[in-house]
């Protein structure tokens, strides 16, 4: 297990940020349920660093290493709601993502909170990220301070124990279970990020561990499961893969991943009725695609995320996916 020193030992430098606007706004569709798309204004705003030092995420970069000034949140939300809408329909959902804890007083001031809930009070849903360790009785008080519905997204990462806990997440899964078990008693729906291409796993077991992992969130009742595909950024994980032991997922794992969670339901996927989506933004960085068959294999993978439902692989000429 690597120590948190480690970690921040290998670790690159910061991104430049700049406070008085967010790192990223845009509107995406995400899916509500099979076959229903929403559109969602997606904000990605800098504030103080999370308290914990995973070994595997590069979140960090875009953080302060201080914490968060009071005012700043607000204003970046202002700005990110003054952006646009790309087409006709107008955002219906919001994902506030600050790359560490929303309901950690270091990184979103609680003074802040009652602005924001204010800001954000016209959209159906409000997606925050936070850990599992930190859903105190300060959830339920932004949750009445706002109209539509409250989700927190949690990073799950994994269900095996060991690769967990040399993530350095420090919890556990009993920890992510009780966390969706208290959400769920005040209202508050749950979203969790599984990584495919673990640190610790072998690399011809990871798919397999991926798939469990969705079925261990499916089992705490989790709505949404957002599966990522390991990628580099972080020191530790670089070394790991310059060293050998771990390798990137490949366009075929995702795929095979997907294929296998998007399948038939099963009674347990049929009784929960959770979300469960490929993170599509690194796909082109992916090895085992070319130009020719890239954009025809994320477009399956996209319909799929919309449909819930396990669609036919085309036929391609190019042999990546022999």
């Amino acid at each position: 297990m690597a120590a948190s020193a480690e970690i921040r030992s290998l670790r690159g430098a910061r991104a430049d940020v700049a406070l008085e606007v967010p790192q990223a706004v845009w509107d995406e569709e995400e899916t509500a349920s099979p076959g229903v798309g929403v559109s969602t204004r997606v904000m990605l705003l800098t504030g103080g660093e999370c308290r914990f030092t995973c070994s595997m995420c590069d979140l960090w970069k875009h953080t302060l290493p201080t914490p968060t000034p009071p005012g700043i949140l607000p204003q970046q939300i202002r700005h990110g709601l003054a952006h646009p809408a790309p087409g006709a329909k107008p955002p219906r959902w919001i994902k506030l993502y600050n790359g560490s804890n929303f309901f950690d007083h270091r990184s979103v001031p609680r003074e802040d909170l009652p602005e924001i809930a204010s800001l954000v009070a016209s959209f159906e849903r409000v997606v925050v990220e936070n850990h599992p360790r930190l859903c105190s009785e300060v959830v339920p008080a932004f949750r009445d301070q706002l109209s539509g519905q409250l989700e927190v997204a949690m990073g799950l990462e994994t269900a095996h124990p060991e690769a967990l806990a040399a993530l350095n997440k420090q919890m556990t899964l009993d920890d992510m279970a009780r966390a969706c078990e208290t959400l769920a008693a005040w209202g508050v729906d749950t979203r969790a990020f599984v990584l495919l291409g673990v640190p610790g796993i072998a690399p011809d077991e990871a798919v397999a561990w991926c798939l469990r992992s969705v079925a261990f969130a499916r089992e705490c009742g989790i709505r949404h499961v957002s599966i990522v595909p390991l990628r580099r950024g972080n020191g530790w994980v670089d070394r790991l893969l310059d060293d050998g032991p771990l390798r990137l997922p490949t366009a075929a794992d995702l795929e095979a991943v997907a294929d296998a969670a998007l399948s038939e339901p099963s009674e347990v996927a049929a009784a929960t009725a959770t979300v469960v989506t490929i993170d599509l933004w690194d796909f082109p960085t992916l090895a085992g695609s070319c130009d020719v068959c890239r954009p025809v294999r994320q477009a399956r993978l996209a319909a799929m995320n919309l449909t819930q439902r396990h669609i036919s692989r085309p036929d391609l000429t190019c042999g990546c996916q022999a």
